[in-house]
């Protein structure tokens, strides 16, 4: 078997810069920066929604004969004829009747209206018109993910935003501190914190016609090794924690056996992140370098360091043990000989 080679690894003391440059990789675009916070200004009709127009003649009717009494029109008669509803067709259309094929798709129930009118006007007498919706099958946006229930929320005028949507399927199942919210419109594609967008206002961004709001549960930890209060993956939430917040979590380090100058945190970094020093490490399949971060805790200015320095999904943490901790598990060990061999010497008289 060919001997396989080592793979080289970075061991960097954390410092002020580095920290801020970990922030700076690790910021999240927010939905109002790659997302337009504007709304549609109207309803557009699409293929596949449910159409009924209505339309009015002043009288004598010349087209449309039903006819019924406006109260409002002084006991005038007034035409009137509500044509069956309609769904628009594939390419966007609607027939009227002795006005044709109209274009549909793409417009305003108000343009539609105006329309309708422009071609019927010489052939009716004073023609006016309603277009109503009567079923939105188009103008909708899908929620999905670890919601209660995932669901197709038609849009309004009113212009829905993006916690309407989780509203409306019920909500998340999981704690707000753990979800990631995704939006996906077209081609485009951003995901935050949820407790983020509930914070920020400027990120319950209206949406449009086509979204799709996917719910993540996406649970993140830190593996902690080592002389600390407890050995164990510690979860923390979607915003993120920083490396002083995960020593707290862990435990703190333990008295009698932690090495303060001893703190490392393992990671697969991206090489642009440590700038030289990541030139000439060997990438893995996905282009990361493999890093070891150094904090010694005996230097007070680590400490605020640390209230900066990002922890990600699936670090470990290392905490060493000190050097008179060896030589106490060594003297321990020693002893347990020394009164093994005394017990038997005992024995034997």
């Amino acid at each position: 078997m060919p001997a396989t080679t080592p793979m080289p690894v970075q061991i960097v003391d954390i410092s002020d810069g580095l920290a801020r440059r970990l922030q700076e990789s690790d910021k999240r675009l927010r939905f109002s920066e790659v997302l337009s916070t504007q709304g549609v200004e109207s309803y557009l009709i699409g293929p596949g929604d449910v159409v009924q127009v209505s339309i009015w003649e002043a009288p004598p009717a010349a087209l449309f004969g039903a006819t019924m009494l406006d109260a409002r029109a002084n006991g005038a008669g007034t035409a009137t004829t509500t044509l069956p509803e309609q769904m628009v067709a594939s390419d966007g259309t609607i027939t009227i009747p002795f006005a044709g094929v109209i274009a549909a798709g793409g417009s305003s129930p108000q343009q539609i209206e105006r329309e309708i009118t422009k071609r019927l006007t010489g052939q009716a007498n004073q023609p006016q018109v309603l277009v109503r919706v009567v079923r939105n099958n188009t103008s909708n946006v899908t929620v999905v993910g670890d919601v209660a229930s995932s669901t197709r929320m038609p849009l309004t005028a009113r212009g829905e935003r993006l916690l309407d949507a989780l509203a409306a399927a019920g909500g998340v199942r999981q704690p707000v501190g753990k979800m990631t919210i995704q939006v996906t419109r077209g081609s485009l594609v951003n995901a935050m914190p949820l407790d983020q967008i509930i914070q920020d206002p400027h990120q319950n961004i209206i949406l449009r016609p086509g979204d799709v709001v996917t719910a993540l549960h996406q649970p993140l930890s830190l593996t902690v090794l080592g002389a600390t209060g407890k050995n164990e993956d510690i979860p923390f939430e979607a915003n993120g924690i920083t490396l002083a917040q995960a020593l707290a979590r862990a435990g703190g380090l333990q008295d009698a056996r932690a090495d303060a100058r001893g703190v490392f945190l393992f990671r697969f970094e991206d090489p642009s992140v440590l700038g030289a020093q990541g030139s000439n490490s060997l990438l893995t399949p996905d282009n990361k370098v493999p890093v070891v971060y150094r904090v010694d805790l005996t230097d007070p200015r680590s400490f605020f360091i640390a209230q900066g320095f990002p922890v990600r999904n699936k670090d470990v943490m290392y905490v060493a043990n000190a050097p008179a901790s060896e030589l106490q598990k060594f003297l321990n060990i020693l002893t347990s000989s020394l009164f093994s061999v005394n017990s038997l010497i005992s024995l034997g008289r």
